[in-house]
């Protein structure tokens, strides 16, 4: 007979062999993503101790590894519900990669362990206990599930012996959730022959006395006798019970009588020191590969699962509306999973649009930027020449042809606009945002909510000149500082209005006669009131108006005026803001009107700052849109250029260029001509937030070149002359020095220049060769056709793969001037190098403002110029690049808030006027299908 030495599988030591790799494979994760550190919760209710000396095993592992360990300790009085909502909260933490729940609950509660198990998040179940784990396990997808770590570790011990698994015949006694089930799973997907055994199972003995491979499980000490093995089998043993001995002592016990087994087994784990510390062990290597998973999932590395959607082209082209409706959007969860959101970022507005929340610029702190990319412009016509249109075929190219990460970053339209003259501004052809309807409309309520914050703050103006005007200095204070239960007490805002007026004082009851005067009348003079009432439509009627007329108020009237919503400072607030913290402050330091002491008066002086920041809370926060082939879209804020710094929002680029990742790219508009739009992206939105431009796509067409070149007139609503529908190299050759000047422009900020024309079906290859030639010739990276309208993306592939190249200068990025200059050089300087002036001329009142700015301490501010858009200069008729000419400056005035001066070059309308036959003529909706048509 042969004697057979019995080992003992040492489970210590290979425990401590699989931390050793969790340490190593942790080394590897922080090259791919540095400063990452793997994390897991442990979810315990109650305080049992056998509990708590888990915990401290798993804690203490996870402190050796360098995992990042959070016990989350629930009172016994926890509820199932209270239970579920702390393991929601975790599921959204993106610090926490694993989810553990102690068993069993020492709770008072009854709490159903299985719904416990399933609301933990399927990529965070480290303990693999949910149905959906148990799924995967049975199907076979071990890369996709989570392997309960008890036979987990016991797969690695047993492959710790040298036994082969495949073909074995194997017996697993014990069909427990947590071990006997799983373990069976594990050797079957193994190729191992597995029988389970249980309480029901008869002939156990002899079922065990033919397997090779046995794992005990059961949970009865000493039930397994060495008598039932076959000789040189393997022998796992799960079981782990405390049994009183003699003097009144407990001793651990397996399920396998170890000393019977002796001899007859080649090898055999003992109890304890077997398989207790590879629970552990696994445990922590589940954590590591969660951790894995989410870095595939969530790092800003390639977008691997990133799909597209397929273009039908058409010729003709059909109306934009037609070929927006012929598109199924994907829908915006898996978009966001897509770019690597998590689900916490995200807040849904039906299927097809979300806010994205600004908690993702915290999971992605140390992300690098993307490449940055703006897209400006020649001078346009009043039709137009494209740069949405550019801006999205751009993105579409970049990402479903040359698959490259890509988001692109849009202001929101107006509805005056859309329902005016112009239209939606969701681009064209097969290059649009979808949904259109949506985009161009109502979207997720920004502009609403800009409208009623802006209102809010002009009806507290009138209010408060109204309640001082009709009231003493005590009963104003009375009714500011009203008394409750017997005291007195200023609001917050009301004590950053004590301390502005240098009270150091914080009982109200304190006050002098002095003080309350001080503080209880803002003397507003009403010819000083630069904040106007808005509304988001076109209505040439609201230019000018009269405010106050009922009885109820006295006779106080006044002449004031509406603005169009995205003319409000709050707009340009919200484009230039970078947190919630920043948009309070900024909101409370904006400057409505002077005292008659000449003292500026804020929208904290009038109490109202918090209330308009309570109103901005969900439009901080960009829309996660697409485009027509699926590429990602950040829509976020929509000021007018000619009116204000035309940019979509500091938030929406950061948030996009953390994202991307370092290989992928940001495309982001600037309202008209360079001129306009792109000088404020410089020289306000750079330098307010920080970044830096890698290229400037510069959008030309014919019909604009032509323009410039000395063509008829171009307006909206009437046929083109045939000028601009025949080739005509000589006009288009004199109107190109308006594109040559633009490329100066950008030269002047140090960044490359791709010129992007934007094809029309009349452009003929004589006048696109001639255009491409002048561009490089003066100074562009380079000049390319783009067919992005016709064609999507795949007509933008070159124009793509110029801005590719061009991003991989370095640019010699500067602004055009210092802020510390005094005002008027920082106006002559913009004026004689952007717009190629010989000088700037005040008007007297621009003067006395310029007086009153430096006075109020406002004079190292930039300038954002408001000018007509359809010309270098202030006149539209001077069309092509102007010389000779002085630039009128009418008045300026301050934007505190936001942080610049805008000097008015000219008469500049704040709202438009509808048209003889606005677009709304052809807008209606079908009652049956809800269909919209007519918008463009």
């Amino acid at each position: 007979m042969s004697t057979i030495t019995t080992k003992t599988i040492d489970g210590k030591e290979i425990a401590k062999n699989i931390r050793e790799k969790c340490r190593l494979m942790l080394d590897e994760l922080r090259k791919q993503e540095n400063n990452f550190t793997p994390g897991f919760a442990v979810v315990q209710v109650g305080n049992r101790e056998d509990s708590n000396v888990y915990i401290r095993h798993k804690l203490k592992a996870a402190e050796e590894i360098g995992i990042q360990a959070r016990l989350v300790r629930l009172d016994p009085s926890t509820t199932e519900r209270q239970l579920v909502q702390q393991i929601e909260q975790l599921n959204g933490d993106p610090s926490i990669h694993g989810i553990i729940v102690q068993l069993p609950f020492d709770s008072v509660q009854t709490i159903d362990a299985n719904r416990i198990a399933n609301t933990i998040s399927p990529d965070k179940d480290i303990d693999g206990l949910s149905d959906l784990n148990a799924g995967l396990l049975s199907h076979g997808n071990l890369d996709k599930c989570f392997v309960p770590c008890t036979p987990y570790g016991c797969l690695e011990l047993i492959r710790s012996t040298g036994t082969q698994i495949e073909g074995a015949t194997a017996v697993v006694v014990g069909r427990s959730k947590i071990v006997g089930t799983p373990m069976f799973e594990l050797l079957k997907h193994n190729n191992a022959t597995v029988t389970t055994c249980h309480s029901k199972t008869k002939n156990i003995p002899e079922i065990i006395k033919t397997a090779e491979i046995v794992v005990a499980c059961l949970g009865k000490p000493k039930f397994i006798q060495g008598s039932w093995l076959k000789e040189k089998a393997v022998v796992i043993d799960c079981g782990i019970t405390s049994v009183q001995v003699e003097n009144g002592k407990s001793r651990l016990f397996g399920d396998v009588d170890f000393e019977s087994c002796q001899g007859i087994a080649s090898c055999i784990t003992p109890v304890p020191g077997g398989v207790g510390p590879m629970t552990v062990a696994m445990l922590m290597l589940n954590t590591i590969t969660a951790a894995q998973r989410y870095l595939n999932s969530y790092s800003t590395s390639q977008w691997k699962s990133m799909t597209y959607l397929p273009l039908t082209l058409e010729t003709p082209v059909p109306s934009d509306l037609d070929i927006a409706k012929k598109q199924i959007p994907k829908d915006i969860k898996q978009l966001a999973r897509e770019i690597h959101l998590h689900d916490n970022e995200l807040e849904l507005y039906g299927t097809k649009k979300a806010k994205i929340k600004l908690n993702v610029l915290e999971r992605l702190r140390n992300a690098s930027n993307g490449k940055y990319v703006v897209v400006s412009g020649i001078t346009p016509t009043p039709l137009g020449e494209g740069k949405s249109t550019t801006t999205i075929g751009l993105c579409q190219a970049l990402g479903a042809h040359l698959k490259k990460n890509v988001i692109g970053c849009l202001r929101q339209p107006s509805q005056g606009p859309t329902f005016g003259i112009k239209g939606g501004a969701a681009g064209g052809g097969y290059s649009q945002v979808i949904p259109m309807e949506e985009f161009n409309l109502h979207l997720t309520g920004d502009i609403h909510a800009i409208t009623a914050a802006n209102n809010l703050l002009a009806a507290q103006i009138d209010a408060r000149m109204f309640h001082e005007n009709t009231q003493t200095d005590q009963a104003l204070f009375n009714r500011l500082v009203p008394t409750v239960n017997g005291k007195r007490t200023f609001s917050q805002i009301q004590q950053k209005r004590i301390n502005k007026l240098n009270i150091n004082k914080t009982d109200p009851a304190t006050l002098t006669d002095d003080e309350i005067r001080a503080f209880v009348r803002l003397n507003i003079d009403p010819s000083t009131i630069t904040w106007q009432r808005v509304i988001d439509t076109n209505d040439r009627f609201l230019r000018k108006i009269t405010i106050g007329q009922a009885s109820t108020e006295k006779n106080f009237t006044r002449e004031t005026n509406f603005d169009i919503t995205v003319a409000s400072e709050i707009m340009a607030v919200l484009a230039l803001t970078t947190s919630l913290a920043d948009i309070r402050e900024r909101l409370g330091r904006m400057v409505v009107a002077s005292s008659r002491d000449g003292v500026p008066i804020t929208a904290d002086d009038l109490g109202v700052s918090g209330a308009l920041a309570v109103l901005m809370r969900d439009a901080i926060k960009p829309t996660l849109m697409q485009t027509l082939e699926g590429t990602p879209i950040l829509v976020h804020a929509g000021p007018f250029a000619n009116i204000a710094h035309g940019n979509s929002s500091i938030l929406a680029d950061q948030i996009g260029l953390k994202l991307v990742g370092s290989e992928g790219y940001i495309v982001t508009e600037a309202g008209f001509g360079f001129d306009i739009g792109c000088e404020k992206f410089m020289d306000i939105k750079c330098r307010y937030s920080g970044l830096i431009p890698n290229c400037v796509v510069l959008v030309a067409t014919m019909r604009a070149l032509k323009v410039h070149g000395g063509g008829p007139k171009v307006e909206a609503g009437s046929p083109l002359p045939p000028e601009y529908l025949q080739e005509n190299l000589p006009l288009l050759e004199r109107g190109t020095q308006n594109l040559i000047k633009q490329i100066e422009n950008a030269g002047y900020f140090g960044v490359p220049v791709v010129v992007a024309i934007n094809r029309f079906k009349t452009d003929t290859q004589a006048e696109i060769d001639l255009v491409k030639r002048l561009a490089i010739e003066n100074g562009a990276f380079d000049a390319v056709m783009a067919d992005h309208w016709a064609k999507g993306g795949s007509g933008a592939k070159d124009l793509a793969s110029a801005v590719e190249k061009a991003c991989l200068q370095k640019p010699d990025f500067k602004f055009l001037y210092e802020l510390q200059l005094p005002i008027e050089e920082k106006i002559r300087i913009i004026a004689r190098k952007i717009y190629g002036a010989d000088d700037i001329q005040l008007s007297e009142i621009a003067q006395k403002r310029i007086n009153l700015f430096t006075q109020q301490g406002f004079n190292d501010l930039p300038i954002c110029m408001a000018k007509t858009h359809l010309s270098l200069s202030h006149d539209p008729s001077l069309k092509g690049c102007p010389k000779n000419f002085i630039l009128p400056i009418r008045d300026i005035r301050a934007s505190i808030g936001a942080g610049f001066l805008y000097p008015l070059v000219g008469e500049m309308s704040t709202i438009p006027g509808l048209p003889t036959r606005p677009c709304f003529y052809d807008i209606d909706i079908d009652p049956v299908t809800e269909e919209i048509y007519g918008l463009f």
